[in-house]
């Protein structure tokens, strides 16, 4: 009787083991892989890093492999080349392939900020700043042909000011190396990107004065895309992915900065915590973070104004054409 028992209890544990490491093998099969790259590692982009940190896409049986690409040309090529299954860049980026003929075109499907990013910094303490006191200045721009370059001189023409007549125009600088050309001397005033627009004023190197992306309004600055084959082949994919993206947009917008702060600090261990909740309040208190992933035609529109406005339009395209805004107004309920 006694030999029986035993037998039965260790077959018993052997069956539960077994249910044990089918289960186990059955959830590691289930979770998916997905392949993204983002344009350059920013705290602009906190959503992103909240809906990995707190664990929203794993919710949705996701495993996010993120890779930093720096640069829109090198992103898109990612993208195209199969090297990613999901971009996180510019809009301007869809149009510029798509006006050379793709016929795989990069379609947006979730945005994620919705305005400019970039600020306005000082040398010198300014007291009651006016958009005019940059006229005759020399001014340290950004890239020409992104984003930033752009809604810089869409800003500052809606102020009367021609970049290329009434300043001293800088664009030869390489984006890696503007903070320091800046730091070195170069220019009266520069647009930065945060953190490096708060650490300057921090330690005195420079002083903000505006925001580029209070003056320019709402813009798909920057969105999630995919190849329109991609998104065929994995519709179930990418609805979740939009579904877990917008958790956090929620989350982004339910807390506060210094929670935000805390949740994407491993993403930025060479800026201190004080520094990204700065960076964090003044991206919210200016509306930045979308709050949900719809890219609307407006928005669109404008974007294709202020490259217009730049000369850096191939073509006008249809928001239909580039955008789908369908799964994340499925998930929204909008």
């Amino acid at each position: 009787m006694k030999v029986w028992i035993k037998y039965s209890v260790s077959l018993f544990l052997v069956v539960i083991l077994t249910v044990g490491l089918w289960g186990c093998s059955q959830k590691e099969e289930s979770v998916e892989k997905v392949r993204v790259a983002e344009v350059t590692r920013s705290i602009f982009y906190a959503p992103q890093y909240v809906a990995i940190e707190k664990g929203f896409f794993e919710e949705e049986g996701l495993e996010i492999e993120l890779s930093t690409t720096w640069g829109g040309d090198k992103t898109m090529t990612t993208l195209l080349s199969d090297g990613a299954d999901i971009a996180l860049v510019g809009s301007e980026t869809s149009i510029y392939v798509q006006a050379q003929g793709s016929d795989d075109p990069v379609i947006n499907f979730a945005q994620l900020t919705q305005t400019d990013g970039t600020f306005l910094v000082a040398r010198e303490k300014v007291e009651d700043f006016q958009w005019e006191q940059l006229k005759d200045s020399t001014f340290l721009g950004q890239r020409k042909g992104g984003m930033p370059q752009m809604v810089g001189e869409y800003v500052l023409k809606q102020h009367g000011i021609h970049p290329h007549n009434d300043l001293n125009l800088i664009q030869n600088v390489d984006f890696a190396n503007i903070p320091n050309a800046f730091a070195s001397g170069t220019g009266d005033y520069v647009q930065l990107f945060e953190p490096t627009a708060s650490i300057f004023e921090k330690e005195g190197k420079g002083h903000i004065v505006a925001s580029f992306g209070t003056e320019s309004g709402h813009v798909p600055y920057t969105t999630f895309m995919s190849k329109d084959s991609y998104m065929k082949e994995n519709k179930e994919t990418v609805e979740k992915f939009t579904k877990a993206l917008y958790k956090a947009q929620q989350w982004v917008q339910e807390n506060n900065a210094k929670e935000i702060a805390k949740v994407i600090e491993p993403y930025f261990e060479d800026t201190e915590l004080d520094i990204i909740e700065t960076v964090i309040d003044r991206y919210k208190s200016q509306g930045s973070f979308a709050t949900d992933p719809i890219l609307d035609e407006e928005e669109w529109n404008n974007l294709q104004t202020i490259m217009n406005e730049a000369g850096e339009l191939p073509k006008e395209i249809d928001h239909s054409t580039l955008v789908n805004t369908s799964i994340a107004e499925k998930i929204t309920g909008n």
